[in-house]
């Protein structure tokens, strides 16, 4: 009886502390502190990630993969997290539409590879090479990171999870060729913020990369009895870093030939 009530109360606060994030991000407000016990393990993070999107009516269209950095990689078991990104904010990129974020909250933004997802029949990819048989298509971004509480990074990976993975929003760019999936560690990208490059990396710095990403977030999925959707996107992790932003501030993510993707905070 003991166990069953203390399930219970952790059910009733994961709840709680989504429905105040969920709530924050309808009404824009920022958050001064964190809505209740912060999670300390991955299982209590995603439970509040799942009772947010259990609140909303709204459709998801895609996924955000980021890196859990040492020690708490170890520590946690896991060495990447996934947020949810809605379908009415993965948009084409454009800078004369500013993308809000929150005043008074965290916002950042990230040079990306954009992955849509094609799933197969069959065991679930386990390597890069496998994951890339599930993926359609493959374009340059821009994750826009933002949270109403301004200490989510700052918290550790447990509460980025417990807000939608810090994520605001996809911005999609250019397509890139599918004889070039093999040699995305080749791309050069970069970051500038008005103006002034911050961050300059490639995608040989990202773990197993792109597509470990994609398998990374399908196990995930499946773990949580998250059905994987056809056409999902997925935002597959920084690769020049995080990079906070504010309202005004205008970004270009460049991947060299590829391209480049600009926009506009709101």
């Amino acid at each position: 009886m003991e166990r069953e009530d203390n399930t219970e109360t952790v059910i009733c606060e994961a709840r709680e502390i989504a429905s105040a994030f969920v709530a924050a991000r309808m009404s824009g407000a920022a958050i001064g502190h964190y809505p209740g016990t912060p999670p300390h393990d991955l299982a209590s993070a995603y439970a509040i990630q799942d009772a947010a999107l259990a609140i909303w009516e709204r459709a998801v269209g895609g996924w955000k993969v980021g890196r859990i950095n040492p020690p708490r990689d170890a520590e946690l078991g896991a060495d990447r997290l996934v947020g949810p990104a809605f379908t009415d904010a993965i948009l084409p990129a454009d800078p004369a539409r500013p993308f809000p974020v929150f005043r008074g909250g965290f916002a950042a933004a990230e040079a990306e590879f954009m992955l849509r997802l094609a799933p197969k029949e069959g065991p679930l990819p386990t390597t890069p090479a496998e994951a890339m048989a599930w993926v359609a298509e493959v374009r340059i971004g821009i994750e826009i990171a933002s949270s109403p509480y301004a200490r989510i990074n700052a918290d550790g990976p447990c509460v980025t999870i417990s807000d939608h993975g810090n994520n605001a929003g996809l911005l999609l760019g250019q397509v890139v060729p599918r004889e070039m999936w093999d040699t995305l560690d080749a791309v050069q990208a970069t970051l500038a913020i008005d103006g002034a490059e911050v961050g300059r990396a490639t995608t040989a710095t990202m773990l197993d990369g792109p597509f470990g990403a994609v398998a990374f977030l399908l196990a995930n999925l499946a773990g949580r009895g998250i059905a994987i959707q056809p056409g999902w996107w997925v935002s597959s992790g920084a690769i020049t870093g995080v990079h906070v932003v504010a309202p005004g501030s205008s970004v270009v993510a460049g991947f060299g030939a590829l391209g480049s993707v600009e926009a506009t905070i709101g």
